[in-house]
């Protein structure tokens, strides 16, 4: 049986642009500018504690994480953030053909459960890995292969979609085949971090090949 693996923000929901707000005023707070460039370069992919630690080595990176996702689900609940195009017609077509979808984030698990509900896509996922409940969190491939074992499914008929290079190095080393998506980063960067290809989100024409590949009966998808 194949399966689709999901990241969740910044590939499923545009929800960058509330992560940085809220980095950007907690750092604020502390007499520090945090930019876009900053998060790109210092957040994007990692988990709170490995950032809060390299930020702010003098707090506790735990405490600093759950205040930052605390503020992020208010904004979350507050406002309107945009499912990436495609996305819930593409998990509505893998369920349709009997294929398992999954998620899997880094993102604490009180995040994860209200970016899917605030998307509706709760029903269409059989199973959500969260980094910080693994042994290892992205970009160690841990909590993908983890997700191919509650799925049962062999990652050569699997298919991960990423947009950062902590989560393509992760997806990468789970051996699914390895899908960027742009909402952040250009080509260049997503394949250097290990994506086979890119697409701008899940409307783009270039998905089909692999997924055409995934449908073929004795078809196992290879780099």
């Amino acid at each position: 049986m194949p399966a689709l693996l999901f990241d969740l923000d910044g590939t499923l929901i545009h929800s960058d642009p509330l992560h940085v707000e809220v980095f950007a005023e907690i750092h604020r707070e502390r007499g520090q500018d945090f930019t876009h460039e900053d998060y790109l370069a210092r957040v994007h992919g990692r988990s709170n504690v490995a950032i809060f630690s390299d930020a702010f080595p003098d707090e506790d990176p735990h405490a600093l994480g759950k205040e930052k996702e605390a503020r992020f689900r208010a904004r979350l609940a507050d406002g309107d953030v945009p499912a990436m195009p495609g996305g819930e017609a593409l998990m509505r077509r893998a369920r349709d053909a009997g294929w398992a979808v999954g998620v899997v984030t880094n993102a604490p698990r009180a995040n994860a459960d209200a970016m899917l509900g605030a998307l509706g896509l709760a029903e269409l996922v059989d199973t959500l890995v969260i980094g910080d409940e693994c042994p290892k969190s992205k970009p160690d491939p841990y909590p993908y292969q983890e997700a191919l074992r509650r799925l049962d499914v062999s990652p050569t008929l699997a298919l991960a979609f990423e947009d950062s290079p902590s989560g393509a190095r992760a997806a990468r080393g789970s051996g699914a085949y390895t899908i960027g998506i742009r909402s952040s980063l250009d080509d260049r960067a997503l394949r250097q971090a290990g994506a086979h290809v890119t697409i701008e989100d899940f409307n783009d024409p270039a998905l089909e090949p692999a997924l055409d590949r995934l449908m073929r009966p004795t078809g196992a998808l290879t780099p």
